[in-house]
């Protein structure tokens, strides 16, 4: 067996980002070759892999960014087990590595994003050796984009939280942008306008009214009209145009976007909180 040094230890660590210990047991099997040695501990990565597939990976980091012309903003999140991880550089840097390659190739979707490559190597398999080094259960979990004339992104201090907004024209003062994904992180709407809002997220809202009114002794029709009330109360605190604008509660956002330009509008968003 070949004499592992400190020196090729500390080589091989630098190369791979795995522990000492680690990188020491890889040379050894490896009778000190360099190449056989990372295999053996992208081996190992997926080992580790499997022996924490059941482990729950509810932290992570959380990213998003536009493409050069801000027509096209993503987001993706790259989960780990413990806040420790989470809030390690490396880490982060790895999932922003991960965003870059979204926006330059602009996938479909999550399985896609998964195929394309870093430095040679598919994301996947890339995730798979991190799990080795780092010892902990990673899985890209989301990804998720908009197109539009311009886009912009919220990243919320700590990574955990994201918005991204699309308008119907570019914005050139890009605080308005920002003041809008703001928004959306801070008051999580569920719809542009009320007109956006899903049936059956409709008939929900409708049905919780009408049984609230008929369990505060409410007759029947009453209680029906009571829901309707409650249902406009619910556009107005849930659909982005309508709600409250959080820098000037006496103007709803559409409004303040109207201060801005009376033709501009927000053709889409997005917003993720990890966990």
């Amino acid at each position: 067996m070949a004499k592992i040094s400190a020196k090729d230890v500390a080589k091989l660590r630098k190369m791979t980002g795995a522990g000492m210990m680690d990188c020491k047991r890889a040379l050894g099997e490896a009778n000190g070759d360099f190449e056989e040695a990372i295999d053996v501990l992208r081996k190992k990565g997926q080992k580790v892999a499997g022996k924490r597939a059941e482990r729950d990976a509810s932290e992570g980091a959380v990213l998003a960014k536009t493409n050069s012309d801000s027509t096209k903003a993503i987001i993706v999140a790259l989960n780990c087990e413990t806040d420790f991880v989470a809030k390690n550089k490396d880490f982060i840097k790895f999932t922003q590595k991960i965003l870059d390659i979204a926006v330059e190739k602009n996938p479909s979707n999550l399985d896609e994003l998964k195929e394309l490559e870093i430095n040679g190597t598919k994301i996947s398999e890339e995730i798979t050796n991190q799990i080795g080094i780092i010892g902990e259960k990673l899985e890209l979990s989301y990804f998720d984009k908009i197109e539009a004339e311009y886009t912009t992104v919220y990243i919320h201090p700590g990574n955990k939280l994201v918005s991204i907004a699309g308008f119907n024209k570019n914005i050139f003062d890009n605080q308005v942008a920002k003041d809008v994904v703001m928004q959306i992180a801070a008051m999580a709407p569920v719809a542009i306008d009320k007109n956006d809002v899903p049936q059956n997220v409709i008939d929900k809202e409708i049905e919780i009214g009408r049984e609230q009114a008929i369990q505060e002794g409410k007759p029947e029709k009453l209680a029906e009209m009571i829901s309707k009330g409650k249902l406009n109360k619910f556009f107005k605190d849930n659909t982005l145009l309508n709600q409250q604008f959080i820098k000037n509660n006496k103007q709803t956002v559409k409004d303040y976007l109207k201060t801005i330009d009376k033709n501009l509008s927000v053709t889409s968003f997005k917003r993720y909180l990890l966990g």
